[in-house]
């Protein structure tokens, strides 16, 4: 078995505006990070429209299509700026993952890293926002339901960031877990305790300079239990980088070493409930240097746990 990277060259036509902190160059950071990892190569397909339906309506896709411009940049919102290529990244992201999906539910990998930019998990049903166009874990998970045959599908989402967007596309569908530790306060403001859709969603804010030790913590204590106890089919991350301590949007201070950590347990999961199945999917990270060696550390548990 074998490590899939998903990932294709239109990612590098979102361009963002000059200063921009989701910028190119995350990309080149992530994939010259996986550059000599053993994994299997895979170009990300466009999106189907019937896919995307899935978590969004029909006019959401129309806005997303009306809004991208022919030249230069338009701004959907003071972070969320859309230029010449970024419809197509964006359809391509949502291709990207849920071919992940398929390779991962036939059996022609055992895991999944899907190396894409814009990231997904601010995108709400109907608004696009924090840089993100489409739910695409959202739709990755609902699309796994609904042509692979799952009952149960868990979400994790570590990025330092709430996935709102996550949280607003699948928090009605008890055959779905969210669960999400970030920072709080901090944009975009929801991911409360409270906050826990029809039962399916857990929420677990962390505070301001938390670190390794709370961040396991909560883990072990809240999370993983939830997890384990969900017995999911298929487990689906939100793999956001941004709670390092070298990141400049955010004031969590975790280190690679943690991001290996929650991969391996995870893992653990997967392996008890769902032969190995993970696909991860790329989120936040806006330091390069911190980005490209958390990426590595992520991607190397899963690639050892595919051999």
């Amino acid at each position: 078995m074998v490590t899939a990277l998903v990932t294709h060259d239109a990612c590098y036509d979102h361009v963002t505006p000059l200063g921009h902190p989701e910028q190119v160059a995350r990309l080149d950071a992530v994939l010259g990070a996986l550059r000599d990892m053993d994994l299997l190569r895979v170009k990300a397909p466009l999106g189907a429209e019937d896919d995307i339906l899935l978590a969004h309506p029909k006019a959401h896709i129309t806005a997303m299509r009306d809004a991208a411009p022919e030249s230069g940049w338009r701004s959907l919102d003071a972070d969320t700026h859309m230029s010449v290529g970024t419809l197509e990244a964006a359809f391509r992201c949502v291709g990207g993952i849920v071919r992940a999906v398929d390779l991962v539910m036939s059996g022609d990998a055992r895991n999944a890293f899907v190396a894409m930019r814009p990231p997904g998990h601010h995108a709400e049903r109907e608004t696009a926002m924090g840089f993100c166009f489409f739910g695409n874990v959202a739709i990755a998970t609902k699309y796994a339901l609904a042509h692979h045959g799952l009952k149960r599908v868990a979400i994790v989402d570590f990025d330092v960031h709430h996935g709102n967007g996550t949280q607003d596309l699948v928090e009605d569908d008890p055959r779905i877990l969210f669960c999400s530790t970030h920072q709080s306060p901090l944009y975009p403001g929801t991911g409360a305790g409270h906050e826990t859709g029809v039962g399916n969603v857990l929420n677990c804010p962390l505070p301001v300079g938390a670190g390794s030790k709370a961040f396991r913590d909560v883990m072990e204590r809240v999370v993983l239990p939830r997890v384990d106890a969900f017995s999911p089919q298929l487990l689906i991350i939100s793999a956001g980088f941004d709670a390092h301590r070298d990141d400049p949007l955010a004031g969590m201070n975790l280190v690679e070493d943690d991001f290996a950590w929650i991969t391996e347990r995870l893992c653990d999961l997967a392996d008890r409930h769902c032969k190995g199945r993970v696909v991860s999917s790329l989120e936040g990270g806006y330091d390069l240097a911190a980005l490209g060696v958390s990426v590595a550390a992520h991607v190397n548990v899963l690639r050892e746990r595919s051999e």
